[in-house]
């Protein structure tokens, strides 16, 4: 497989859009991970765990005594033409009683699915997913495919997480299962509600083609989306700049981020991304933050 690293160009300042802590997917606790991203260089970091929000006060806590600007995030399961998608909320407020509410039933609705996943893994001779999984979540309230793929790596069903998923998990494999998230037009609410703004996170992962993609980007728009993830773990150069260029036709800003879960399952380490391309306004550039309100891109 080829792995999507893009030539270093490291961005001043160091700025990442785009991480996960134990209380979703993540490998690392919310103070742990604002210490990685100390150790890392980064000066702004956007904690994104999935549909929730429970590691904001201890990330936001950590942030201060790491001297970093924390970005208050979350990634919101979508589910579009039948297809799933993943929203940033980026400067939200996670006590916004829309966001909160919606993010708790996405959360229950999460649990459904792990014991769907789990039937269907044990018609495949795989016993004890759910259990293993939930194990794996510790203290995270939700279990997702990330849970599953790290249980049945430590039993050899694969030699990691990321062989797991291609064999396992992924759509016409055993353990897929389709779920049905909430709406675009809903996410993209209950974030303009909290104060955020609404980001396509890792575009390339969808595969949507460019017609597709186009009707996304359009409906996105109207809704009131603000950004797109040009700089991903998951894009190569080439979609870097495909992606940077149509973010400056439509008019949206331009996102960052390394989709960080860990030491071991990310194609980033944080403090690590290149900077967007020259054609793209940063979805920074008019936050009223003060430390990152006058920071520029490099020329």
């Amino acid at each position: 497989m080829m792995k999507r690293y893009i030539t270093p160009h490291f961005q001043m300042p160091n700025i990442d859009l785009h991480s996960h802590s134990t209380i979703s997917d993540g490998v690392l606790s919310p103070s742990r991970l604002l210490a990685h991203a100390a150790s890392r260089g980064v000066n702004v970091l956007a904690l994104t765990d999935h549909d929730d929000v429970a590691g904001l006060n201890e990330a936001s806590q950590s942030a201060q005594q790491e001297n970093i600007i924390l970005i208050r995030g979350v990634e919101i399961s979508v589910t579009w033409r039948s297809r799933t998608l993943h929203i940033l909320g980026l400067g939200i407020n996670p006590e916004h009683p829309p966001l909160a509410e919606g993010l708790k039933n996405i959360r229950d609705g999460r649990l459904d699915r792990a014991r769907a996943i789990a039937a269907q893994l044990d018609k495949f001779g795989i016993r004890g997913s759910f259990e293993g999984a939930n194990a794996q979540a510790g203290e995270s309230r939700l279990i997702g495919r990330t849970h599953f793929a790290r249980f049945l790596a430590s039993q050899g069903y694969a030699k990691d997480v990321k062989s797991v998923f291609k064999k396992y998990l992924v759509k016409g494999k055993p353990g897929h299962v389709s779920h049905v998230w909430t709406s675009l037009n809903e996410a993209i609410d209950w974030i303009r509600g909290s104060g955020g703004q609404a980001v396509i996170a890792h575009p390339a992962r969808y595969k949507l083609g460019h017609n597709l993609l186009e009707q996304l980007l359009c409906e996105f728009c109207e809704l009131g989306g603000a950004g797109l993830e040009v700089v991903s773990s998951s894009h190569t150069p080439g979609e870097t700049q495909q992606f940077a260029e149509l973010a400056a036709r439509m008019e949206l800003y331009a996102s960052c981020g390394s989709d960080y879960h860990g030491p071991g399952e990310s194609y980033f380490d944080l403090g690590r991304l290149p900077a967007l391309p020259p054609v793209c306004t940063p979805i920074w550039n008019e936050w009223n933050i003060p430390g990152i309100s006058e920071l520029s891109q490099p020329s």
